[in-house]
């Protein structure tokens, strides 16, 4: 089992930025890609980042790609958003997950945390 917690989030206006942490525990953390989905009202759960187990390959969804990154710290068992230049199309409940392989859907994505809200005002 694999606990994961996301925090950061928060209400910002356009332009500006917030960075989501995402703290894991239980299982070797180095041994999962880590991603980030989000779920906006009325709309169901997107991709939106994903980092290999030791941190060399992201992807990105195209509508984030150059405003956000995604980055992870196996030392501190926590991977993080960095999100810049946001829009109000970004206000979503985002959520961290963790997956023994590298994957942009939620297939093989075992385990989540509860979510985390951002809000970005126009």
């Amino acid at each position: 089992q694999v606990q994961v917690v996301e925090s950061g989030g928060g209400l910002v206006q356009a332009g500006g930025s917030l960075r989501l942490s995402c703290a894991a525990s239980g299982r070797t953390f180095s041994n999962y890609a880590m991603g980030w989905f989000r779920q906006a009202p009325g709309k169901e759960r997107d991709f939106v980042a994903v980092i290999s187990r030791s941190g060399p390959t992201a992807y990105y969804t195209d509508s984030v790609k150059g405003r956000f990154t995604i980055s992870r710290d196996n030392a501190q068992n926590t991977v993080y958003l960095q999100m810049n230049s946001l829009k109000p199309e970004d206000t979503a409940v985002y959520y961290c997950a963790a997956a023994s392989e590298l994957g942009v859907t939620e297939y093989g994505y075992n385990y989540w945390g509860q979510g985390t809200q951002v809000t970005v005002s126009s």
